[in-house]
């Protein structure tokens, strides 16, 4: 369960800019690299053909229009076509910490996520590859199949834009439940990228894993970004002042000494963590674990990594 201090639940504008901070993001990122992450994945020149009229002019060959007075078009043949297939959790949970305003230097779990998932979105666009967004809670909120369309692009924004725009009251994690039906939209092989702290209403470890098992199929690679306010999640760094804890998806409350459960607390959680790792090495599912106190660069790294071994 999800331990979150007791406080006010407030509003929270996201992004006004998610799309340029993405970019800004994922520029930075590229300019910290010694070659650029796109060589090779460009689209390339195949051959021409006669040019249809009615048909767009941006492919016109006007150098050899200017040598025959014919006009032909360039047909190109593209390189990569890798569908990707972002998956967010929205609970409750995900919008810890609790926070006024969000930025870029300044996260919790949720805005991590979709910040993190406009940055792959965004070098995904570059490369001209497909992307979907599954966005799921106690429900399943949101559903688009992958497409590589400017106008998809901006819708799946927009949608990430939305999300945190206001905290949830108890809304709790289906995830094994979600990700099988996830799972069975899926027919042509994609990366998956799933955002989630792993911290269930659903405590069936075993379904848990065997519907991660799920998107699996037809052959799917799978990255599992682990998000965590680690300082507080992991390693209970709280003072021994008396403090009341709630979990934000169920409601219980418990008053205590942050001290007097702090070796027990970080034990069970290690155990939960290590049994994670285990159970996703075994099921050949990437791992990453994704602090939100960090910045971006392991998540965009990461795809690059993945990516490459995809094609």
């Amino acid at each position: 369960m999800d331990l979150n201090i007791q406080s006010e639940l407030h509003n929270i504008q996201l992004f006004k800019n998610l799309g340029l901070l993405a970019n800004q993001v994922v520029e930075g990122f590229i300019s910290g690299m010694h070659r650029s992450p796109f060589h090779g994945f460009s689209s390339e020149f195949a051959e021409h053909r006669i040019y249809n009229p009615g048909e767009s002019t941006r492919h016109i060959d006007w150098k050899l229009y200017a040598r025959t007075d014919k006009l032909y078009a360039k047909s190109y043949e593209e390189e990569t076509n890798l569908r990707c297939h972002i998956i967010i959790d929205n609970s409750s949970s995900m919008y810890y910490p609790e926070l006024k305003q969000l930025s870029a230097r300044r996260l919790n779990k949720i805005g991590f996520s979709v910040l993190a998932s406009a940055a792959l979105m965004n070098l995904l666009k570059r490369q001209r590859d497909a992307a979907g967004l599954s966005v799921y809670s106690d429900v399943y909120n949101f559903y688009a199949p992958e497409k590589g369309s400017s106008r998809h692009y901006g819708m799946l924004l927009n949608t990430l834009e939305e999300i945190g725009s206001h905290t949830p009251k108890q809304r709790s994690t289906h995830t094994y439940t979600f990700l099988h039906q996830i799972a069975e939209k899926m027919h042509r092989r994609s990366m998956i990228f799933l955002f989630t702290d792993m911290f269930q209403t659903e405590t069936a470890d075993d379904q848990l894993f065997n519907a991660l098992r799920h998107l699996k199929y037809n052959k799917h690679e799978v990255v599992l970004f682990h998000v965590t306010d680690k300082s507080a999640e992991v390693d209970f760094d709280f003072d021994n002042n008396p403090k009341g804890f709630i979990d934000v998806e169920t409601g219980e409350a418990v008053n205590l000494y942050a001290d007097n459960v702090r070796e027990e607390y970080r034990k069970k959680v290690e155990n939960y963590i290590s049994m994670i790792k285990l159970k996703a090495a075994q099921y050949r599912i990437k791992y990453v674990e994704a602090d939100i106190s960090k910045d971006l660069q392991k998540i965009l790294q990461t795809y690059l990594v993945e990516r490459q071994k995809f094609i």
